[in-house]
């Protein structure tokens, strides 16, 4: 996926995960995160729960679980994770996906 060179320059999140598995870039407000997420390579995300969060799968494919329910997400597919919920999945290598947050500091902005 082309990827517009004024994305790449937000700034990225201070995420746990190696930034040649996953990239992020990020616009954060007081009222919520947003979140682009670039899969360079097959990565997992454990089980895990916070507030809300809204996604759209730009490019690729997302196998995600909320609760006892795994669902493949594809291009154009988008998911409602509840607050609370419990869920975790996989990105494929060259999965794009935008996240919302309900959460403004779900993850701190990495300082440049």
């Amino acid at each position: 996926m082309n990827i517009p060179e004024f994305i790449l320059a937000l700034p990225q999140v201070d995420v746990p995960f190696d930034p040649e598995v996953v990239e992020t870039r990020a616009i954060q407000s007081d009222r919520g995160l947003m979140m682009m997420v670039m899969a360079h390579q097959d990565f997992e995300l454990p089980m895990h729960h916070h507030k809300a969060q809204w996604g759209t799968v730009l490019e690729g494919e997302l196998n995600l679980t909320i609760g006892d329910e795994t669902r493949t997400y594809l291009r154009g597919d988008s998911y409602s994770i509840p607050d609370g919920a419990v869920h975790g999945g996989s990105l494929k290598a060259g999965t794009v996906v935008i996240d919302i947050f309900e959460e403004p500091d779900r993850y701190p902005i990495k300082s440049d």
